[in-house]
């Protein structure tokens, strides 16, 4: 892995929050978000259940910084640098166009935060990624998620079904 002044990169900051680049010791906020009922709920079992299964989730996530210039970032308090959960950009091989992806930890949501970091990333990617259409990827049931992304100007566009699951998700465009 790469040192710790390296690998915890900041990519950009808001008024109250910081976004910067995931790295090895994230392990244990990684492993407690990607197992909140609310993650498992509406955006699926990543089936990561101890510390080395949270260091290869990260791993992953760093090749995309790599790949694309983009992935999951930590979202973390900008004061005291209190981890919050992630934000960021993902180009899957399943979706034609790069997607937003967001998640906080329960104990933080409803704060704002997942609409400050979620502006922010979107911006980045107007003006640093020049993309001209990200979409998002929602459950039927995340009504929180949904409501977000169209209060960031995002419109629904279908539903589409999810090789994973077998599920079909809600797709929104901006």
């Amino acid at each position: 892995m790469d040192t710790l002044a390296t690998a915890a990169r900041t990519i950009v900051e808001t008024e109250r929050l910081r976004l910067r680049e995931l790295h090895e010791p994230d392990a244990p906020f990684i492993l407690e978000l990607l197992n909140e009922p609310s993650w498992i709920r509406f955006i699926g079992n990543k089936t990561v259940h101890d510390l080395d299964g949270a260091r290869a989730y990260i791993e992953r996530t760093r090749k995309s910084y790599e790949a694309n210039g983009f992935g999951l970032w930590m979202v973390e308090k900008r004061d005291e640098g209190t981890p919050l959960g992630l934000c960021g950009l993902l180009k899957r091989d399943t979706l034609e166009d790069v997607d937003i992806g967001f998640a906080l930890r329960e104990a933080h949501q409803r704060r704002g935060y997942g609409m400050e970091s979620s502006r922010a990333v979107m911006a980045l990617a107007r003006s640093r990624f020049g993309l001209k259409r990200v979409v998002a990827i929602v459950s039927k049931e995340n009504e929180p998620s949904a409501a977000l992304l169209e209060r960031l100007g995002f419109a629904f566009e279908r539903m589409i079904p999810w090789a994973a699951t077998g599920e079909e998700l809600r797709l929104f465009a901006a």
